[in-house]
């Protein structure tokens, strides 16, 4: 036989095709130890910029006409962002012991805030949320979810026998304090804060483990309750009402929303361009906060939405990689209930925008205005930061890294050697 022969005869190697080659370097690439830590950083620093971008332009035109200055608000977001990142950075290089630590202490500062809210607090839009001190504005129910996520994955974590939790240990006294923060919470007729509170709950009773029969009671109990403060609420049937039908009353209960709608719609797939919006002329109202997606699809179109979809959506994703690969309790629970937070409230408000939901009233985590929203969240991601850089192999990933480019500035300074 030829050398020709036995070639023609040996069958030829196919090579792997551009898309299998492109899904293997994914998958080494989600592989990493660092992977949770660097997607949380880098998704929480594009929705942080784009953030402040996206309120600098909502913003601007209600600012100059009620402040007489266009960056009144962005101002005021940025000096969030300035305290927000260093508690972030702080959280990130904190053990979780000092978490467990400040579990309760929160807990009990937060039901105090939501004490006074009822007694002092202002009410706007139907709903009682704020506290006003001089030109400090504070929303208690904002901080009430971080600490429930930190005071409920603590009381479990104690709870833990070989890394397994009794869901029995939710009844006494998970099952109370969360009743307490909801009740006080709905007194303020805040309904979407209620929601998201209620977001956090189910995601203990998922990563516990509790039956489908306490799920299904619960959720029971949670649609009667939605349906007592709809029906004891004459602006929350009002928003039902423009949510099922924004365009038949689009003057009067449906404006926000089909407004929103407008903006979206308007944008088509790249927008009218940054800073371009027509509907922040005072057509659409909270477009810095509660609609701030709307004037972002305005202006940036399909693929900036889209964006910001795969942001939260990566964001989300490493808080649940870190969630399934680790065997401590308190973080996995703590891990996959500011997961849950985070990704459950950007559901709502998005949702709400594009008309899938009712109006709630909640800020898109990261994005919107607002700083008692923006710094539990900061915080949030400054811990699972922390617990990122214990994910197996993290630490001697870092190790291996060498100082980053904070610790050789210092050095260069001679103040860190």
């Amino acid at each position: 036989m030829t050398a020709t022969q036995e070639a023609e005869e040996t069958p030829t190697r196919s090579r792997p095709s551009w898309a299998a080659t492109q899904l293997g370097a994914l998958r080494e690439l989600l592989s990493r130890p660092l992977t949770s830590y660097y997607l949380i950083l880098g998704c929480s620093a594009l929705l942080l910029a784009l953030g402040l971008m996206m309120v600098l332009s909502a913003s601007s035109i209600e600012a100059l006409q009620m402040m007489g200055d266009p960056f009144y608000w962005f101002l005021k977001q940025s000096l969030s962002v300035g305290l927000g990142l260093p508690l972030m950075y702080i959280c990130s290089k904190l053990p979780q012991r000092y978490f467990r630590l400040a579990g309760y202490p929160l807990m009990a500062l937060s039901i105090i805030g939501l004490v006074m809210t009822i007694f002092i607090g202002s009410s706007e839009l139907g709903a009682q949320r704020w506290i006003y001190i001089g030109s400090l504005t504070i929303q208690p129910s904002e901080p009430a979810k971080l600490a429930m996520v930190i005071w409920g994955a603590d009381l479990l974590a104690r709870r833990a026998r070989n890394g397994m939790i009794e869901w029995r240990h939710l009844l006494v006294p998970l099952m109370p304090g969360v009743a307490i923060l909801a009740v006080l919470v709905m007194l303020g007729r805040d309904l979407g804060t209620t929601i998201v509170l209620m977001i956090i709950f189910l995601a203990l009773l998922w990563v516990v483990g509790a039956p489908v029969r306490l799920f299904a009671g619960i959720l029971a109990l949670l649609a009667m309750a939605t349906v007592f403060m709809i029906i004891s609420e004459g602006y929350r049937s009002d928003r039902i009402e423009g949510w099922l039908n924004p365009w038949g009353n689009a003057q009067g209960s449906g404006y926000q929303a089909a407004q929103g709608q407008i903006a979206m719609g308007s944008g088509g797939w790249f927008g009218l361009g940054l800073g371009s919006s027509r509907q922040k002329w005072d057509w659409l109202p909270h477009g810095e906060s509660d609609f701030i997606f709307a004037i972002l699809g305005e202006e940036l179109g399909l693929m900036g939405t889209l964006t910001v979809l795969a942001l939260f959506g990566l964001l989300c994703y490493a808080g649940l990689r870190i969630a399934s690969r680790t065997r401590d309790p308190f973080v996995r629970l703590t891990a996959a209930a500011c997961t849950a937070w985070i990704g459950g409230q950007a559901i709502v408000n998005i949702g709400a925008v594009i008309g899938a939901l009712p109006i709630t009233g909640i800020p898109l985590p990261l994005v919107s205005y607002g700083g008692s929203a923006l710094l539990p969240t900061l915080a949030a991601l400054g811990m699972l930061l922390s617990f990122a850089k214990r994910e197996p192999g993290a630490a001697e990933a870092l190790a291996a890294r060498g100082p980053g480019p904070a610790a050789r500035a210092l050095s260069w300074l001679g103040l860190k050697t």
